[in-house]
């Protein structure tokens, strides 16, 4: 006769998930989606269109994480009856199917959890990510490259959207830098953890003589400021180039100067854009970057903040803080936390959930000595 016990594993569950409730505040979030479904049913709502994106932008962060929440509870009621059915119907295949249930719960609370530890400021901003090859030639662009298809293939993994932004491709192989936005809740507050220098060492398919070749690409991280209109830039500030968009090899794609490069001259910053199909869209894009940019820098400077959330990143020797070897082992680590896994390929395809999530804790730590 089956019987299947899981109610201790169960009653876990339902505590943390309990303070989960509590410190993600489920009755604020409840009040903030009706307000928000209010403003986005204003008939007049779409005359500023910046301003109706942003509120049909927290409305959607809002629901999804509401919904999530909802989804997790309904779960663990499902669950306690499934391990009932399965008891009286002396099935094994339900005590089966029960316990992986109860392994994807324990999961899925996990990341809840995690999620309670984003407490930041600009946590849950959705966040713009940029990478750059650093030391190491062709290696260097390539590596950047699988950086950003890793980082593309998470956001897709999680159902977040990313909008490659800017692209420069280096002239044999890979990119010499990329810009991509990731719009989604708390986007900020968990790839804030992989802003650093990467160090890939392999087997290099770039040299002839198959020798073992470092390279390293810097990983930069910014919150996306929906407050960004705030910072009023004069005219006289910037300096907006032109060009056209270009892809491998540096081979026009676009016959229209439609790629954007804005500078702003009193910081030095320069963001620019060529993904977008015009250049009113580009310059658009471009201006609310360069704009999350300073809005960061102005309230650091305001609250007398000496850590850049940005970091200043060498891409070098010495700098590192995660390691991809695929020679002579196989192995991803992280140097600040000692995670690591033994599949680099799935590390490469976006399995990077752990590694955040251990970042996130060591942080929490680091904060709280």
């Amino acid at each position: 006769m089956l019987e299947l016990d899981l109610s201790a594993e169960i009653a876990a569950l339902r505590t943390t998930f309990a303070d989960i409730r509590t410190v993600l505040d489920v009755d604020k979030l409840t009040a903030d989606v009706a307000e928000l479904s209010d403003k986005a049913a204003e008939p007049d709502l779409w005359n500023d269109p910046e301003q109706a994106q942003q509120v049909t932008s927290r409305l959607s962060h809002a629901q999804a994480d509401l919904k999530r929440i909802a989804s997790v509870e309904q779960q663990i009621d499902d669950l306690e009856v499934l391990i009932e059915l399965a008891n009286e119907a002396d099935d094994e295949d339900s005590a089966q199917e029960a316990r992986g249930e109860l392994s994807s719960l324990q999961k899925t609370i996990a990341d809840l959890e995690i999620q309670t530890m984003l407490n930041g400021e600009y946590d849950a901003r959705p966040a713009v990510v940029t990478i750059r090859a650093g030391a190491g030639g062709v290696d260097a662009a390539d590596f950047a490259d699988m950086l950003l298809r890793m980082y593309v293939r998470w956001a897709e993994h999680h159902g977040y959207a990313a909008k490659v932004l800017d692209t420069s491709y280096a002239e044999e192989a890979g990119i010499k830098s990329a810009t991509f936005e990731v719009d989604a809740s708390y986007a900020f507050g968990k790839l804030s953890i992989e802003a650093g220098t990467h160090r890939l060492v392999r087997m290099s398919p770039f040299n002839s003589a198959g020798k073992r070749q470092t390279s390293f690409a810097a990983v930069e991280v910014i919150p996306l400021m929906e407050e960004a209109k705030e910072v009023d830039i004069p005219d006289t500030d910037i300096r907006i180039d032109v060009f056209r968009s270009s892809g491998p090899g540096g081979q026009s794609v676009n016959t229209t100067d439609s790629a954007v490069r804005i500078t702003h001259i009193p910081t030095g910053i320069v963001v620019s854009m060529q993904n977008e199909k015009s250049q009113i869209q580009n310059r658009a894009a471009a201006m609310r970057v360069l704009q999350s940019r300073l809005l960061l820098m102005q309230r650091e400077q305001e609250a007398a903040k000496k850590k850049e959330l940005a970091g200043s990143i060498t891409a070098s020797w010495g700098d590192q803080m995660r390691s991809y070897v695929l020679a002579p082992y196989q192995m991803v680590k992280d140097l600040r936390t000692e995670y690591e896994v033994n599949n680099p390929s799935s590390v490469f395809d976006g399995d990077l959930d752990g590694f955040i999530a251990a970042g996130i804790r060591w942080r929490s730590m680091k904060v709280a000595e």
